[in-house]
């Protein structure tokens, strides 16, 4: 089994790199490869594509890796294979973020990316930092993992899903934040798993048996 993080230059991979393939090797999952080859993405049994920055620059960046972009929505879209976006790769899965200017995500679960607006002017943004986990609905990514654990976050947009089931769970910054969302093949998470120690490593762990 072949699990991919897609780099296209959104940030610092390494500890992604390392979490999921200590978690691999724990649960024996196969490898786990970085990489920005097409042909890579193509034939892996997992993709995780991850994102640090400003939404429009991680959308204009994976669209600019043409090859890249058509093999993963290929292998996602029509192939089903497994996906966990992280952070801006969770929220390019959404079908606008409204951060500097509208541009179009991936539009695999209908919302948009908006700003986040905390109604205790106490709370700063970005949110940053750890936040306790409020579950919705069970999955399977969720297994072992308790309300109120917690997860690392830092962004200061949030995604807006149109449909309130499409949500796992959710965090309170002066008001809901996603945390969590899913459709089929497709999780995404806003925090970092691979910086939320034990309840991140567990949720790695549970994607890489997952079998939708």
């Amino acid at each position: 089994m072949l699990t991919v993080i897609i780099d296209y230059e959104s940030g610092n991979l390494h500890s992604a790199e390392k979490a999921f393939q200590r978690m691999a090797r724990e649960v024996g999952a196969g490898t786990v490869e970085v990489t920005a080859d097409a042909d890579v993405v193509a034939r892996a049994d997992r993709i995780v594509l991850p994102g640090d920055g400003a939404f429009p620059a991680c959308a204009a960046a994976l669209r600019g890796r043409g090859g890249l972009f058509d093999a993963l929505r290929e292998a996602v879209e029509q192939r089903g294979r497994p996906f966990l976006g992280i952070c801006v790769g969770m929220q390019l899965m959404a079908t606008w973020g409204r951060e500097y200017h509208d541009t179009p995500g991936l539009d695999w679960i209908a919302g948009s990316v908006v700003p986040i607006t905390p109604d205790d002017p106490v709370l700063k943004v970005p949110h940053m930092g750890w936040n306790d986990l409020r579950i919705d609905r069970p999955h399977p990514v969720l297994n072992g993992v308790a309300p109120g654990d917690h997860a690392y976050f830092v962004h200061s947009y949030r995604f807006a899903a149109d449909d309130p089931a499409r949500q796992l769970a959710h965090v309170d910054h002066g008001g809901p934040i996603t945390a969590i969302i899913a459709r089929d093949t497709m999780v995404g998470m806003q925090f970092h798993p691979e910086k939320s120690q034990r309840t991140g490593l567990t949720m790695i762990a549970n994607f890489l048996r997952w079998r939708p």
